[in-house]
C-alpha cells in the first residue's frame, strides 16, 4: 500500500516499517505484510498516506518536452500533455528532453520500482537513427560492451533496420537502465545519435500512440505487468 501510494519503494517501505515510522490506525506497525483496508488509517511519520486508486497510463512523448512534473525554467513538460482531473501521477524513468517515444506514467510506486530499478532487468527498445553506416562489427561491439565515462555499457540486442545515403535506423536494446545510456554508447563507436524514439519498455509497446497523445493500459498490458510483479516480489514464509 505504501509503495502504491508513492511513498517509497517496497524495499525502502519495509525499512520504514521496521525503524517504527509508520503507524495503522494509531498503533505503531513493526511487522511486514500487515493487512490493511480502505478504511484504515495509515501514518508515515505523523502524516496521513492518501492512497488513490492505482492508475497507469502511456504517453507519446514528442522531442522538446522536460520528462517532470514541473521545470523551473519554464520550458514545457511532459504533465502538460495530460488531461487536468487525472490523480497525481509521475514520470517512470526518464526519457531526454530532445528523445521521444514511450513513457509510463503512473501513481504505482512499486510499479515505477520495478519497471526502473537495475536489479529487476527489464529491458528498453529504442529505434536510434545514427550519423553514418555503422558495420557489423561496429554494432558486435555495442553487444560486447564499450566503456563510457568509467562505466562499462552493453546492449542485449542491436539490428540494422535501414539506411539513407547518410545514417542508419538502428535497433538498440538494453536491460542496464544508465544515464543516457544509449546515446554515450554510440558515441563512444564513433557514430551519435540524431533522433532517438523508444518503442518499448518491457511488455509496454509503443505501438501506433501518435506523438503527444496518451492512453490507459490494455487488459493484457495489465496482466502482464502482473506477471512481473510475481516474478519479483520474493516468497513470504
Amino acid at each position: 500500500m505504501l509503495a502504491r501510494a508513492g511513498v517509497a519503494s517496497r524495499r525502502q517501505s519495509e525499512a520504514l516499517i521496521a525503524a517504527g515510522q509508520v503507524r495503522v490506525n494509531g498503533e505503531v506497525v513493526r511487522t511486514r505484510g500487515v493487512r490493511v483496508t480502505p478504511g484504515d488509517r495509515v501514518e508515515v511519520d505523523g502524516r496521513l498516506v492518501q492512497a488513490e486508486a492505482p492508475m497507469t497510463l502511456l504517453l507519446h512523448k514528442p522531442a522538446g518536452f522536460i520528462t517532470s512534473r514541473a521545470d523551473p525554467q519554464g520550458r514545457p513538460v511532459v504533465m502538460s500533455l495530460l488531461p487536468e482531473g487525472l490523480p497525481r501521477l509521475f514520470p517512470v524513468g526518464r526519457l531526454d528532453w530532445d528523445s521521444e517515444g514511450l513513457l509510463v506514467l503512473t501513481n504505482d510506486g512499486e510499479l515505477a520500482n520495478l519497471l526502473t530499478h537495475p536489479r529487476h532487468g527489464v529491458s528498453k527498445l529504442y529505434h536510434v537513427k545514427l550519423k553514418g553506416h555503422p558495420s557489423p562489427e561496429t554494432l558486435g561491439r555495442l553487444l560486447h560492451g564499450v566503456t563510457s565515462e568509467g562505466e562499462r555499457l552493453w546492449a542485449t540486442e542491436v539490428q540494422m533496420l535501414s539506411r539513407t545515403t547518410q545514417n542508419a535506423w538502428v535497433a538498440i536494446r538494453i536491460a542496464q537502465g544508465r544515464t543516457r545510456q544509449v546515446r554515450r554508447m554510440c558515441d563512444a563507436v564513433g557514430h551519435p545519435v540524431q533522433k532517438l524514439v523508444r518503442v518499448a519498455l518491457g511488455p509496454l509497446t509503443l505501438g501506433a500512440l501518435p506523438r503527444g497523445q496518451w492512453r490507459h493500459l490494455l487488459p493484457e498490458e495489465r496482466r502482464a505487468l502482473e506477471g512481473l510483479r510475481a516474478q519479483a516480489r520474493p516468497e513470504r514464509p
